[in-house]
C-alpha cells in the first residue's frame, strides 16, 4: 500500500487541523494505521492508532481529549482531527500501516514504530502565532 499524508499547515495555539492520510494499493481491511509526529532534535513519537477492522482506537497520553483518529471506508482514508492545538505539537506528521496480522482485541501493537511497515511522505503541522 502507498500512503499519502496531506492537511498540515499552521494554525494558532488553540486551534484545529485535520490530517489525511489516504491508502491507494491496497484496502486498509485489515490493517492497523498509525499516526506519528517527529519534532526538530526530538526522536518520532506515536500520537494515534486505529485497528481498521474494529474501529478500536489508541492514543498517546499527550493528546489524549485533544485528538481523535477516525477512518473513512469509502475513501480509504484515515483522518486525525486536532483540535486545542500547542507549540508542542508542532512537528512532521507521518501516517503509517501495518498490515501485520495480531488478534483483534490487540491494538497496543500498532503503538510502535517497528510494528509498521508503510509510511507516508509526512506533513508539517506549525503552531504559532
Amino acid at each position: 500500500v502507498q500512503l499519502q499524508a496531506y492537511g498540515g499547515g499552521l494554525v494558532q495555539p488553540g486551534g484545529s487541523l485535520r490530517l489525511s492520510c489516504v491508502g491507494s494499493g491496497d484496502t486498509f481491511g485489515n490493517y492497523g494505521i498509525g499516526w506519528f509526529r517527529q519534532a526538530p532534535g526530538k526522536e518520532r513519537e506515536f500520537v494515534a492508532t486505529i485497528r481498521w477492522s474494529t474501529g478500536a482506537t489508541l492514543y498517546a497520553d499527550s493528546v489524549k481529549g485533544r485528538f481523535t483518529i477516525s477512518r473513512e471506508r469509502a475513501k480509504n482514508t484515515v483522518h486525525l482531527q486536532m483540535n486545542s492545538l500547542k507549540a508542542d505539537d508542532m512537528a512532521v506528521y507521518y501516517c503509517a500501516a501495518s498490515r501485520r496480522g495480531r488478534p483483534l482485541n490487540d491494538i497496543e501493537f500498532y503503538t510502535r514504530g517497528t510494528s509498521f511497515d508503510y509510511w507516508g511522505q509526512g506533513t508539517l503541522v506549525t503552531v504559532s502565532s
